[in-house]
């Protein structure tokens, strides 16, 4: 038709883009329909602002259920990107023809009800299996002819060009489409001959099987949003979609079997928004159901146009330069020559990815595939990470933590680093604090690491933003419309539902951290009720390390951390009490679990360095000394730990050390002391004589049938030290 330009694309081609853009420029469209989710028309015209700066996507949610989410990402190389871009300098109409996303959702919701016996509701997700729930009518078909369909569709449905790539010799599809498509050099006819293969594909597919039902819902809606232009006098119509739509609008059918098709569709009331997304989750299938292998080489080939290959090769070996790896000058064109001849055998009209990497390894890399694994990370994938405006619809929890992160200077980035704290500064201590009501949010934007050095004010952090934390922070916006309000809802909530009395204290500790003082007071009534009725000594055990961990941390982020001082009095004289008890009669399994609980409390005493209740627990090891039939891994213990603190003498220990491994006691439960005793420090043997002599006449004058079972026991013992 003259009043319509079909531009069948693969989503996130370079090639695809640069072709896209040369058909509207001599086209001149008065109308261009971009395949998308019209829920979020109204946000194009962000698009056009200087502040926008892709990897971006769009963000579908359910401001009711935000988990259920659905991401359509842009980079600058996207054929659509480079379409809207068009439209909104030209001032020319752009709009999103597709099933809105409202339909689209509900759909999927009544699918997983119907599947929900079989397995998880997104099968094809990893760590964003909640978030992305919305991604699996994409993924599991594969409308556009990218090859990521799922196997149980036909074969030509499944990937519609793996013929013709076999055909032409090609390994696979993605290969096929980036040599004759992506690298035309000349487009003039591209999108006629696309229309032409995805015609007589589609025909051969409808003889297998007809289509999906879903997939006949999405090209009735966008045939519909074309025939509402034309009724709106538009003349002149581009259409910008995947390619294995093409056929379906190109000859229309009646608008009453479209009209049939799509009436009474339920909907839900979704939300939209801008958000920054990165070169690494593009590679993931999301709302287009297309990902790709190397998005940072896509931007190269966008950007370099001209002479890509020597322009990459330059950035490998500047790379590896950084990397204190050799990479000459000289290197650097014996690998673009060879690249080129690997091209020209392979009768390509320029080097792929392909030939770059062969030629990347043989003369960059020596064949070793290591540096190769690099060149990969950083250049082939790259880690760049989108900026939206400031304009953008945001929820007040979102812009406060914008603020925050302004004010803080600490913007969000796509790759990893680690961030040192220093406690004792304002600024520094205040990020701790937002990292820490963040975690408490379920944002994990930083993972605390243990510090070096013997300070209590140092911390460390591990910072990665992640696209998908734009739906953790919408999802904590029904806390509070601030990152600290939020936090304080949050915290308080968990109180109320928590029982146990190890979350409980987890949960003081990260309050205490995040510094909310209005939630701390209600956070610890509950825990000091709780701790009144746990009669459970392992339970109580288990709760004293972080409180123990609060107390130190007190002075140093100026908190009121002495609200638990009376909390840990009281746990501590309950354990000492019931200590015994909870230790008599252990089997080997349930003595290591008690051998690590034993072993946190003795740690988290000297981290308290209180005098009474160090004389407390030293009264509860002692007993267990000489508590008969105490299994040895703790008798053992109890014992180093009193020898270390002097309450028993070199002679005293020597004397008990020589009970316990005489010939006459039990040899598994002496090894098992010994390992009690040893555990973590071989250096009491090298500097008590008295110990040493009585270990190594202990092991002398053992039997060869004791000896054989209890030297696997003697050389895990020693296999820990240094």
């Amino acid at each position: 038709m003259s009043d319509l330009l079909l531009l069948g694309i693969r989503h996130h081609g370079p090639g695809s883009a640069r072709s896209v853009l040369k058909a509207l420029t001599e086209w001149q469209p008065d109308l261009i329909l971009v395949e998308g989710p019209p829920d979020a028309q109204d946000l194009l015209p962000l698009a056009a602002d200087p502040s926008m700066k892709p990897p971006v996507a769009l963000l579908i949610y359910d401001p009711a259920e935000p988990r259920r989410a659905v991401y359509y990402p842009f980079a600058e190389f996207s054929p659509e990107w480079q379409a809207i871009q068009y439209g909104l300098r030209r001032q020319t109409p752009v709009r999103f023809m597709d099933l809105p996303q409202a339909i689209r959702m509900v759909l999927d919701i009544e699918a997983e009800t119907v599947a929900e016996p079989t397995g998880p509701m997104d099968e094809a997700t990893t760590e964003t299996e909640d978030i992305e729930s919305q991604h699996t009518e994409d993924e599991a078909q594969d409308e556009d002819g990218d090859g990521n369909e799922d196997s149980i569709l036909p074969d030509i449905r499944r990937d519609p060009l793996r013929w013709v790539a076999e055909t032409a010799g090609y390994g696979d599809s993605e290969r096929w489409w980036e040599h004759l498509v992506e690298q035309r050099q000349d487009s003039s006819e591209l999108f006629q001959a696309i229309q032409e293969l995805m015609s007589a594909l589609r025909a051969e597919a409808d003889t297998q099987s007809p289509s999906s039902e879903l997939e006949q819902q999405r090209e009735a809606a966008m045939r519909s949003h074309l025939r509402a232009a034309r009724k709106e006098g538009f003349a002149r119509i581009a259409v910008v979609c995947g390619a294995w739509h093409v056929p379906a609008l190109a000859e229309l059918p009646p608008a009453r079997e479209d009209t049939t098709r799509l009436k009474g569709l339920p909907k839900r009331k979704l939300a939209a928004t801008w958000v920054p997304w990165t070169y690494g989750r593009l590679t993931y299938a999301s709302g287009y159901g297309a990902g790709i292998e190397a998005p940072g080489f896509y931007q190269h080939l966008w950007e370099n146009a001209g002479e890509p290959t020597i322009h990459w090769l330059a950035q490998v070996a500047q790379l590896l330069r950084e990397r204190d790896l050799a990479a000459s000058t000289a290197s650097v064109i014996e690998a673009a020559r060879l690249a080129d001849a690997l091209a020209a055998l392979r009768e390509r009209p320029r080097p792929t990815q392909e030939e770059l990497n062969e030629a990347t390894l043989s003369v960059l890399c020596h064949g070793d595939v290591t540096p190769l694994r690099l060149i990969e990370e950083q250049l082939l994938i790259g880690e760049r990470l989108g900026e939206v405006p400031d304009s953008t619809p945001m929820l007040p929890l979102q812009q406060d933590l914008q603020r925050l992160q302004k004010r803080l200077r600490l913007p969000p980035e796509a790759g990893q680093r680690v961030l040192e704290l220093d406690l004792r500064k304002p600024n520094d201590l205040e990020r701790s604090q937002l990292l820490h009501r963040l975690n408490l949010l379920n944002i994990p934007w930083g993972q605390i690491e243990r510090a070096s050095g013997k300070g209590t004010f140092k911390e460390n952090w591990r910072l990665q933003w992640q696209p998908e934390l734009a739906v953790a922070v919408i999802e904590a916006n029904l806390w509070g419309s601030t990152i600290l309000a939020a936090a304080t809802a949050r915290a308080c909530d968990r109180a109320r539902n928590t029982d146990q009395l190890s979350p409980l204290t987890e949960l003081v500790e990260q309050t205490l951290l995040a510094e909310l003082p209005e939630a701390i007071g209600e956070v610890m009534d509950r825990l000091q009720n709780v701790a009144a009725l746990t009669s459970d000594i392992p339970h109580l055990m288990d709760s004293l390390p972080p409180l123990a961990r609060i107390l130190r941390y007190g002075n140093v982020r100026q908190t009121d951390a002495g609200l638990v001082g009376h909390v840990v009095d009281g746990l501590v004289t309950r354990i000492a009490i019931g200590l015994p008890a909870a230790c008599s009669a252990l089997d080997d399994e349930a003595a290591e679990e008690m051998f690590g609980r034993v072993r946190a409390m003795q740690d988290a005493i000297s981290v308290l360095q209180d005098p009474e209740q160090t004389e407390i627990w030293r009264a509860a090891l002692a007993k267990l000394v000489d508590q008969a039939n105490l299994h040895g891994l703790l008798a053992g213990y109890a014992c180093r730990v009193l020898f270390e603190q002097d309450v028993l003498s070199t002679p005293e220990t020597a004397r008990r050390m020589g009970l316990t491994l005489s010939l006459a006691g039990e040899p598994a439960r002496a090894a098992a002391w010994l390992e009690g005793f040893l555990h973590g420090s071989g250096q009491l043997l090298l500097h008590h004589a008295a110990l040493w002599d009585i270990l190594d006449g202990w092991v002398s004058n053992l039997s060869g049938e004791a000896f054989v079972p209890l030297l696997p026991l003697l050389r895990r013992t020693f296999a820990r030290f240094p």
